[in-house]
């Protein structure tokens, strides 16, 4: 694994990264499929150092994870524009998030229960009014949708993180207000 090259913008604040993990709406898993990259967009959640995540079982996301389960996941977020008087120092705010490790399903029915619990407390939150039920899990994870849906769990080998924070003063704004120019 090599180390973040722009050191000016790694963040090793694991607060930081937990949090931006756990509220961050969208990820990408990269998958390697023989000679090509294959990556996909994913609602996904973050709980007790592992990303979980679910889709069809009988996709090619996870036929490629079969055949090979390391993976690289990146979750980022940008927060806008940052001005500057020239022009090749105005920069993004974001924040970003790589994980890197394999992938597997989850075959345990409580843990996917848990898992697809989270996704909707994160995604649909008091939406429904009691808690899903392994009968319902086992259900869906069997025949929704004309096929199982499967899900994954990912528990890092190495995580990096880099980010670019808010300059409130320099934030370009569409009506022309930005910075302090």
């Amino acid at each position: 694994m090599k180390p973040v090259r722009y050191k000016v913008r790694e963040c090793k604040d694991e607060e930081k990264i937990e949090a931006f993990l756990r509220q961050a709406r969208i990820g990408y898993l990269g998958l390697a499929d023989g000679n090509h990259p294959y990556v996909v967009p994913l609602n996904y959640v973050w709980m007790d150092g592992r990303l979980y995540f679910h889709g069809a079982g009988d996709g090619r996301r996870n036929q490629v994870m079969q055949d090979n389960p390391e993976v690289c996941f990146t979750v980022c977020e940008e927060y806008g524009t940052i001005t500057n008087p020239v022009p090749a120092k105005t920069d993004t705010a974001y924040m970003s998030v790589m994980l890197f490790g394999q992938a597997e399903p989850i075959t345990d029915l409580d843990e996917a229960t848990c898992v697809l619990q989270e996704m909707m407390n994160k995604y649909v939150p008091g939406y429904y009014d009691r808690p899903l039920s392994k009968q319902h899990v086992d259900k869906y994870r069997s025949a929704v949708y004309g096929g199982p849906v499967q899900v994954c769990r990912m528990i890092p080998r190495s995580i990096t993180a880099k980010e670019n924070p808010v300059e409130a003063e320099s934030m370009y704004r569409a009506d022309g207000n930005e910075g302090s120019h």
